[in-house]
C-alpha cells in the first residue's frame, strides 16, 4: 500500500517547487525527511517529463544502507506490478562504505568521503550532456565547510545548463552563521522548518516524556572537578587580559578563537590557550566518566520494561564496554553494543538483532547519533549530557520515530549536579512531559518528590487498613518501579486496560498500584 504524505510534507513540497526545486528543509528527526525527498524526486521527474538523475549524499555508510533500503521500497511501491526487484536494484548505485558501484546509474547514493572527489565532476558532466540532476544532501549541516564542501565545486560552471539542476538539503539541526549562509548559497534558502512542537501536535512523531536524573560526584571526583575549574578560571582571566574580545564570545566561538591562539606567534598566549583547552577536555572527561552514571543506569533498567527497546547513548567506548559487561551478565543474550571500534559488519549485525527483537537493550556511542533509523526503540537513556545541542536533538529523535503499536516514548537524561551539564536540557513542548528525579546511590534507588508524596500516602493507607506485611512490601515494590515511569499519569481507562491485559500477577499488581496513584493525582488537582 502506498504511503501518504503528511500535511507538512505536502506544504513543504509546494514551497520547494515554488522555489524552482531548490532549498533546505529543517525537520525534526523521525518526521519523514527521507520519504519527503524521494517523493520530491518522483514528482519532479513527472513534471519534467523526462528521466531525472538523482544524487544522494550522506555522511556515513550506515545512512547509505538506510537510504538504499528506503529507495528500493519507494521504487517498488511506485512501480507496483510493472517492475521487479532485479530491475530496481539495477537502477541504484552505491559509492563509499566499501561499495564501488557503477557511477552512471539513475540513482546514486554517495558517502561524503567518496563524494568529495568525484561527485562535482560527475554532476557537471551530466548537466553538460543535457541531463536533469537532483542533488539530495542528507544531514547537510556536514557539508558547509572544509573538504566536504568540495561536492559543490561544479556550481560556478553550470550557468548555461543551470535550469536542469535541482537541490534539496535535509537536516534536523542546521548550523548558524557563515556555514548556514554558505549552505543557502549552494542548496537554496531554507524553505521549511518543522520542529518538535509541530511534529508532536500533528502526531508525526510519538509523544514523549523526559526524565532529568540528577547525579552527584563522589568526593574525589568533585575535588578533581573543582581543582580543574579553578585552574581554568585563572587561565581564562589571563587570556581575557591578552585578548579582551574573548569576553564577548559564546562558548563555540570562544573555543574556536582559543584554538587559533594556540597556533599564533605569541608563545605565552599560545601556551595558556593550549593549557586551557587541555584542562577543558580533562574536565569534560571527569563529568562524562563519573562513577555514578553506570550504577544509575543499572538501577534504572531494573525498574523499566526490558521487553521494550531500550537504547543507551554513551560518550566514551570504555564506558559503553563497562556497562555492556555488567548488563550482559544480568540480562544474558539480551544486550548488544554499537560503536566505532566494533567494525562495520558487527555493528550491522547488532542493529539487525535489535530490529528483530532478539536483543532488547542496545548501548551505542556517537556512531549512532546521526541518521540511523531505529523505530523499535521507545526508551532512550543518555549516559552523559555533555554532547552538543545537535546530538541531544538527534538522540531524542532516535526514540520518537513512529511505529505501529508504539506508545509514548521516554528519554532519561543523566546529569551531574552543579556542573556545566546543568544547562544541557531539552526544551519542553505541549506534547511532552518533564520529570525531575534524583539518583541515590546509597540505596541504589531514586527520589521523585511529587511522586513520592503520593506513594507514601498510598503505603500509609495500606498499613492503616491492616494489609499484611507481605502485601505491603509488594505495594512498595510496585511503587518503586513506577517512580521512574510516567504510567501513573495515564487515564484510568487506559490503566484499567493494562491491568486486564497483564499476563503475570506481579504485572497486574503494578497496574493496580498505578491506578490508585492516578486517583490520588486526580484528587489533588
Amino acid at each position: 500500500m502506498k504511503k501518504e504524505l503528511y500535511q507538512w510534507q505536502e506544504e513543504c513540497l509546494e514551497r520547494w517547487f515554488s522555489n524552482n526545486g531548490r532549498g533546505i528543509v529543517q525537520a525534526v528527526t523521525g518526521a519523514g525527511k527521507t520519504f519527503l525527498a524521494l517523493t520530491a524526486a518522483a514528482r519532479l521527474e513527472k513534471r519534467l517529463g523526462r528521466r531525472l538523475r538523482v544524487k544522494i549524499v550522506v555522511p556515513t555508510a550506515a545512512l547509505m544502507r538506510q537510504w538504499n533500503q528506503a529507495l528500493r521500497e519507494f521504487l517498488t511501491d511506485s512501480c507496483g506490478d510493472k517492475g521487479n526487484s532485479g530491475d530496481i536494484r539495477g537502477e541504484i548505485g552505491l559509492r563509499g562504505g566499501g561499495h564501488k558501484g557503477e557511477n552512471g546509474r539513475r540513482y546514486m547514493i554517495y558517502v561524503i568521503n567518496s563524494a568529495r572527489y568525484e561527485l562535482a565532476r560527475k554532476i557537471l558532466a551530466e548537466l553538460r550532456g543535457g541531463e536533469a540532476v537532483l542533488l539530495i544532501a542528507d544531514e547537510c549541516h556536514h557539508y558547509g565547510s572544509g573538504q566536504n564542501s568540495l561536492i559543490f565545486e561544479f556550481l560556478p560552471y553550470i550557468k548555461p545548463c543551470g535550469e536542469n539542476f535541482f537541490s534539496l538539503g535535509l537536516s534536523a539541526t542546521l548550523p548558524a552563521g557563515e556555514e548556514r549562509q554558505y549552505l543557502s548559497s549552494v542548496l537554496g534558502r531554507e524553505i521549511y522548518s518543522y520542529g518538535m512542537e509541530e511534529a508532536g501536535a500533528m502526531r508525526t512523531v510519538c509523544r514523549y516524556d523526559i526524565f532529568h536524573i540528577g547525579l552527584e560526584f563522589r568526593k574525589e571526583e568533585r575535588e578533581e572537578y573543582e581543582e580543574i575549574s579553578e585552574q581554568m578560571s585563572r587561565l581564562s582571566h589571563k587570556l581575557q587580559q591578552m585578548y579582551p574580545a574573548l569576553r564577548e564570545l559564546g562558548q563555540r566561538e570562544r573555543y574556536a578563537m582559543l584554538s587559533q591562539i594556540t597556533g599564533g606567534g605569541d608563545k605565552r598566549a599560545a601556551e595558556a590557550a593550549a593549557r586551557y583547552l587541555a584542562l577543558s577536555y580533562k574536565r569534560k572527561s571527569v563529568v562524562c566518566l563519573a562513577s555514578e552514571r553506570v550504577s544509575c543506569v543499572c538501577a534504572l533498567i531494573e525498574r523499566l520494561d526490558v521487553k521494550k527497546g531500550i537504547l543507551i547513548f554513551g560518550e566514551r567506548v570504555s564506558q559503553a564496554e563497562e556497562l555492556y559487561g555488567i548488563l550482559q551478565n544480568k540480562y544474558p543474550g539480551r544486550v548488544g553494543r554499537y560503536h566505532s571500534k566494533m567494525g562495520r559488519q558487527a555493528n550491522k549485525n547488532v542493529l539487525e538483532r535489535f530490529y528483530t527483537g532478539e536483543i532488547h537493550i542496545l548501548i551505542a556511542c556517537k556512531a549512532m547519533d546521526e541518521g540511523v533509523d531505529i523505530p523499535e526503540a521507545s526508551v532512550g537513556i543518555v549516559l552523559s549530557g555533555t554532547a552538543s545541542k545537535r546530538q541531544r536533538v538527534q538522540r531524542l529523535g532516535r526514540i520518537i520515530r513512529k511505529k505501529e503499536g508504539k506508545g509514548r516514548a521516554s528519554l532519561y537524561y543523566l546529569h551531574i549536579a552543579d556542573t556545566s551539564e546543568d544547562s544541557c536540557f531539552l526544551p519542553e513542548t505541549k506534547e511532552s512531559r518533564i520529570f525531575e528525579i534524583e539518583y541515590q546511590p546509597g540505596r541504589h534507588g531514586f527520589s521523585h518528590p511529587i511522586y513520592d508524596v503520593a506513594a507514601e500516602e498510598l503505603i500509609e493507607d495500606a498499613e492503616n487498613t491492616g494489609m499484611d506485611r507481605e502485601k505491603v512490601e509488594e505495594v512498595k515494590r510496585c511503587l518503586e518501579i513506577g517512580q521512574v515511569r510516567a504510567d501513573w499519569m495515564m487515564g484510568q481507562e487506559e490503566i484499567e486496560g493494562k491491568t486486564q491485559d497483564a499476563g503475570r500477577v506481579r504485572e497486574r499488581n503494578y497496574w493496580v498500584c498505578m491506578k490508585r496513584m492516578g486517583r490520588l493525582r486526580e484528587n489533588r488537582k
